[in-house]
């Protein structure tokens, strides 16, 4: 499967680190640290803990000589989450690393002291994580994946490759606080949709989510990204696949592993991106001192192969504005 890059995306860096290699203004630790790091799913199941955890490699933290990684996973049951954010405070880390907006809030209840840095795909604001963007307030500081037309995006897209399109099922959970149910909404109305809600807030939840799809006879399905979505990705794509169902997700491997389409910013290297926070507060910098780092660039990425599955076509000047064509 050929992956052909159209253009590189860049991000806005903190205090203008981007601008050279992280590792530049790297240094040694002077002493092990103990870094907390909670998980929705597992350190093999989630797509990115990895980025993290390179970050902190090439600003010159390595496991077993200057820190030590604490980690806490909830296999993807959410009712683990507060439990393990408390075992977490326990230990007396000197920062916790909270991966996802489903996971945040739980850590963000365990404690008010311990420094917390975030990576999360929704409004840390919305969710009552930080007080503004430019001015956290707390313990909290990090980076998010939100922008205010994704979800908008990818229903153009998804009208501009089938212009019959008027039903959309959106799979969400109500229970990650994100603004992009609202938002599909919104561009549904302008686009003659009728957007069809598909809510789970677990794993079991999925099946009866999917018979509601075939039920309402939807066209296409949008999920709204959460670590919920993503480690049960290939549920939904084989699902989507199976009932010729035009996939359009928002960032991460979903296109690349059979979607027909992703939208949104490249979330390995804002979660990596995260490692440059924790090394700030590591330093000595306060979390309420950090802005939150929002993205600037977004990759479209087509799969021309399950579009050829599905028997669409893919207009071409859709096909020239994307990042990214898998043939």
């Amino acid at each position: 499967m050929a992956i052909h890059i159209r253009r590189r995306a860049f991000l806005v860096g903190l205090g203008g680190a981007a601008a050279c290699p992280l590792a530049a203004s790297a240094q040694q630790a002077t002493r092990m640290r103990r870094i907390g790091v909670l998980l929705f799913g597992t350190p093999e199941t989630d797509p990115n803990v990895g980025a993290f955890l390179r970050g902190m490699r090439e600003l010159g933290y390595v496991e077993s000589r200057n820190i030590v990684v604490e980690y806490r996973y909830a296999e993807g049951k959410p009712d683990r989450l507060r439990g393990l954010a408390a075992e977490l405070v326990a230990i007396k880390p000197d920062l916790i690393f909270a991966l996802g907006g489903d996971v945040a809030p739980s850590v963000r209840a365990a404690t008010s002291t311990i420094p917390i840095v975030i990576a999360v795909s929704n409004d840390p604001v919305q969710a009552g994580l930080v007080a503004t963007l430019h001015h956290p307030g707390g313990n909290i500081t990090g980076v998010t994946f939100v922008s205010s037309d994704l979800a908008a995006r990818r229903l153009q897209f998804l009208r501009d490759i089938a212009t019959d399109l008027s039903r959309v099922g959106v799979i969400w959970n109500p229970d990650h606080v994100d603004p992009e149910y609202r938002e599909a909404q919104t561009a549904a109305k302008t686009l003659g949709i009728q957007i069809h809600s598909l809510e789970v807030r677990q794993a079991a939840d999925f099946e009866e989510a999917f018979e509601t799809a075939a039920k309402a006879e939807i066209q296409a399905l949008m999920p709204i990204t959460s670590r919920l979505m993503t480690i049960n990705r290939h549920r939904i794509i084989n699902f989507s696949n199976e009932r010729r169902l035009l996939l359009a997700c928002g960032f991460g491997p979903w296109a690349k592993e059979g979607a027909l389409l992703s939208y949104g910013p490249d979330t390995n290297a804002m979660t990596q991106r995260a490692a440059a926070y924790a090394d700030k507060i590591l330093r000595g910098a306060k979390p309420d001192e950090l802005p939150i780092e929002q993205p600037t660039k977004f990759e479209l990425v087509i799969n021309s192969k399950t579009a050829r599955s599905l028997g669409v076509t893919i207009p071409s000047m859709l096909l020239a504005t994307a990042d990214q064509v898998i043939e």
